[in-house]
């Protein structure tokens, strides 16, 4: 398992300050931490629903006991406002107490009618050790979004977490240690990309899942691939926002102003093309521009800061490019649009308009509170405009009539669809996409069965058919 080793820094995108330095782990620790994953596995698979219940809610208990501790780590390591820091334990405590209470209902037998001598069922079993490969934007949630779910149905976690956020990932594997959770059963291994291939070449790791970019996602799939071992990717997105003409347009345009900058818009899901019909256009565009105007952006710790900092130099540097290459292209931009003049990696919410078809604003993923407006004619070029992207993982329509908003829903290309509310996750529904935005699903009945063995369980109790036909 060679490699170059390095030190890992937690730095302050607000400050620049170093918070704390981490040093690589050596092959010697990579492998003492396989060897506890597979040591654990076996009879971690054995214990009851009823314990995994009792230790799931111990972890909830937990995450809401050191709410504040936890959300000012996420402000500090990646420059979450303070607020939405709070939120996002909030919501991983909510996830634990879900499978607490419904993994044993998702997991039961089903039974499978089958020939009247014999009893037919499927059984969904554990895997073993699951590699989890998480991004820094919700350092806590998109972790536990796996983490809950697949220690409920019987499998052990290794995580692989963003270099930016190790406290984060240590922080993590605390909650489930200081729940009671077997040393094994999650574990955090601080380790930099180029080691990951060979983790998941390891054969104690039976399965891996990804959130993160299109690139990363080829790279663990093929990874994963060629060992034969099933993936769950979650990766990025251009998100819709469908304005039609008959749209709540006050509640419409306070809430899409709230999706492209929430988490300082570096969210997956977050809404970052505006498709808007043009009865409305005019009207829409001006109710926007004063929202994403309205917003505090300033210290995460300040309670009343809406929009941080970025979570890197490099990460606003590249979404700069992109706005500059859209104006360049032909956009206008009707405010925001230049880095902010203060320390640290702020940028501003910025709305651009007049995209030309080719302009990375329309056909790129803008990580960050940026977002591209377009005017189309009517509800079927809305359509076609909403789903013109290599994209699909969230997309909303805003409409007083639910019935056409249900419609239109069904016909987005993607993965997690909504009528009159922002996309986001919920663990008791679905979350996943298609097209370039992954594929399986996290959460709910659906995500927790992702990384299970469906195993046929037929019983004979007479005589067979005899049929030797495959």
């Amino acid at each position: 398992m060679a490699g170059l080793s390095y030190t890992m820094e937690s730095v302050n995108p607000a400050t620049g300050e170093t918070i704390e330095t981490y040093d690589e782990p050596s092959d010697e620790d990579v492998e003492a931490t396989l060897r506890r994953a597979d040591e654990t596995a076996g009879a971690w698979a054995e214990t009851s629903f009823a314990e995994r219940r009792s230790l799931l809610e111990a972890a909830a208990e937990i995450l809401r006991e050191r709410t504040d501790e936890y959300a000012e780590l996420m402000t500090e390591e990646m420059g979450k406002p303070i607020t939405q820091g709070r939120s996002e334990v909030e919501k991983c405590a909510w996830v634990c107490d879900y499978y607490a209470e419904r993994a044993e209902e998702h997991l039961q037998d089903e039974i499978v009618g089958a020939e009247s001598e014999a009893r037919a069922l499927v059984s969904y079993e554990p895997l073993g050790p699951v590699l989890a490969v998480m991004p820094w934007n919700f350092p806590f949630w998109q972790v536990f979004r796996f983490a809950a779910p697949g220690l409920a149905a019987g499998n052990v976690g290794i995580l692989k977490h963003a270099s930016n956020v190790p406290g984060c990932a240590l922080a993590i594997e605390e909650v489930f240690r200081d729940a009671g959770f077997p040393d094994g059963a999650f574990q955090s291994l601080l380790v930099g990309s180029d080691k990951i291939e060979d983790v998941l070449d390891d054969d104690r790791v039976r399965a891996a899942t990804l959130t993160g970019s299109s690139g990363a996602g080829r790279a663990i799939s093929q990874a994963a691939g060629k060992n034969l071992k099933k993936t769950v990717l979650e990766l990025g997105g251009s998100d819709p926002f469908v304005v039609l003409e008959d749209a709540p347009m006050e509640q419409t345009v306070e809430t899409a102003a709230w999706a492209r900058v929430q988490n300082t818009g570096q969210s997956c899901i977050a809404a970052k093309r505006f498709v808007v019909v043009e009865d409305v256009y005019e009207e829409f565009l001006d109710g926007f521009v004063g929202e994403m105007e309205s917003f505090t952006v300033g210290d995460p710790t300040d309670e009343d800061t809406d929009v941080g900092p970025m979570a890197r130099e490099d990460l606003m540097d590249d979404l700069h490019e992109q706005v500059r290459a859209s104006v360049d292209a032909g956009a206008e931009v009707l405010t925001g649009g230049e880095p902010m003049d203060r320390e640290g990696p702020y940028y501003p919410p910025t709305v651009l308009v007049d995209i030309p078809e080719d302009a990375p604003a329309a056909t790129e993923e803008l990580f960050g509170p940026v977002a591209s407006v377009f005017r189309v004619a009517d509800e079927e070029e809305a359509v076609e405009k909403a789903n013109d992207t290599r994209f699909g993982l969230g997309a909303s329509v805003w409409t007083e009539d639910l019935d056409r908003g249900e419609r239109f829903a069904r016909r987005f290309e993607a993965g997690c669809t909504f009528v009159n509310e922002m996309v986001k996750s919920d663990p008791r529904v679905p979350f996943g996409g298609v097209k370039d935005s992954g594929y399986g699903r996290e959460l709910s009945r659906h995500g927790i069965r992702e990384f299970v063995n469906r195993k046929t369980i037929w019983v004979q109790h007479g005589a067979g058919s005899g049929t030797l036909v495959e």
